[in-house]
């Protein structure tokens, strides 16, 4: 797992930790069960502080993405979301409202906005595709 950083992003480095780390485990590059990169080192590799990979993990955690067994580090959990439905779609709900009033001020129509979320979500297949039969 590669873990890429912008910090003139804007979004917080803890928070893009946190969605490299879910999309990883989406496309299928992260296993239930796999160990996460221990914290120090990660943080070594990633040049930043290593309470914001603490963070990030805190927040996978909170999220019921990864659980932390002591001595042992950090592992994916099971594709079992603790959130009911309602509140899984409220959430999505949230980040495609962000992404429609992005694209609203970089003044990309309802058509190209609807073909760029259908190739994305080919891409993603793609990906998920050829990384299941690498395994």
């Amino acid at each position: 797992m590669v873990i890429q950083l912008n910090f003139k992003s804007g979004k917080p480095v803890y928070l893009q930790v946190a969605d490299q780390v879910k999309a990883a485990a989406a496309s299928g590059a992260l296993r239930p069960g796999e160990p996460l990169p221990s914290i120090r080192p990660l943080a070594e590799q990633l040049r930043i502080n290593r309470n914001t990979v603490a963070k990030a993990y805190a927040e996978l955690e909170g999220q019921g993405v990864i659980e932390t067994v002591a001595g042992r580090g950090c592992f994916l959990k099971e594709n079992h979301s603790p959130f009911r439905k309602e509140v899984r779609l409220k959430l999505l709900s949230e980040e495609i409202d962000a992404a429609i009033v992005q694209a609203h001020h970089l003044q990309v129509d309802e058509k190209e906005f609807l073909g760029l979320v259908r190739d994305r979500l080919d891409r993603f297949a793609q990906r998920n595709k050829a990384t299941k039969e690498q395994l």
